[in-house]
């Protein structure tokens, strides 16, 4: 892929904006402009970027006309919106017109809709991954020490079941324990499923998370990050498992420092 001269970021929260906007730069894209999202997007991505410009969650026509001023023909979608706000959208009238046309409201259908209106204003949405490859996860164990039989086992269980609830676009996370489903995710996001999880299953859960087997590689891509180990460590995870090449491990380095102390060990199968 040449890289742009000019790239639009879709900043949802967390680090990930900010460190796609860091990559983009060291990959020579001169001018970056980024439409923020107030309440999600982390202010400090103003320093990173050319251009800012801050909306509500559901201002489709200004986010359009934001890159449209900017001469942006690429774009990239990072970085989570919470789930409570798009179901608290406060949408202007394109973005009324996309709701009236989806037949399901989950995210996929949602910013899949999103990205045909900016194709159709000339922007393309490129991969989640763009300008950040180096931070796929890489096949094998990645922190902590080796896995048990047990351990092994839930893991192999984890991914049939989240395989599953994937391809029926419940969620793609699931906790486990000793070949028992404790937690599915749902509309509430990765964390909290965890946390319920580790709820139930007190001590030494696994968690396992895969991408849709039909992933749209534009969006809503298996993301791990420092925040995703804090929260594994509070609920007593004792392994977090992935897929190699499809999963996203933002500052890995601090990942994994964060899981070795937690006694928390990361594989990519």
């Amino acid at each position: 892929m040449p890289t742009p001269d000019k790239l639009g970021i879709i900043a949802g929260n967390g680090v990930y904006p900010r460190l796609l906007a860091e990559a983009a730069r060291r990959a020579g894209v001169k001018t970056i402009v980024a439409a923020a999202f107030i309440d999600e997007t982390d202010e400090r991505l103003a320093g990173k970027v050319d251009e800012i410009h801050w909306m509500r969650v559901g201002q489709l026509a200004k986010m359009i006309a934001c890159f449209r001023n900017a001469g942006v023909h690429d774009a990239i979608m990072s970085g989570q919106i919470a789930p409570k706000n798009l179901f608290d959208l406060r949408p202007d009238w394109k973005m009324l017109l996309l709701l009236a046309r989806l037949k399901r409201r989950n995210a996929e259908c949602i910013f899949a809709a999103i990205g045909d209106e900016l194709s159709r204003a000339e922007v393309t949405l490129l991969p989640a991954t763009s300008f950040l490859e180096e931070c796929l996860a890489p096949a094998g164990l990645i922190a902590g020490r080796k896995l048990g039989r047990r351990e092994e086992e839930d893991v192999v269980f984890g991914f049939e079941i989240a395989r599953e609830i994937s391809r029926l676009d419940i969620g793609q996370t699931v906790v486990v324990k000793n070949g028992t489903v404790l937690a599915v995710e749902g509309f509430e996001g990765t964390n909290e499923a965890i946390k319920r999880g580790g709820v139930l299953g007190r001590k030494d859960v696994i968690v396992v998370k895969v991408a849709k087997p039909t992933q749209d590689m534009r969006f809503d891509v298996p993301v791990v990050g420092v925040a995703t180990i804090e929260v594994a460590s509070e609920a007593h995870v004792r392994v977090i498992a992935v897929e190699a090449g499809r999963t996203l491990f933002l500052e890995m380095d601090a990942v994994i420092a964060s899981a070795e102390r937690a006694n928390i060990s990361v594989v990519a199968r």
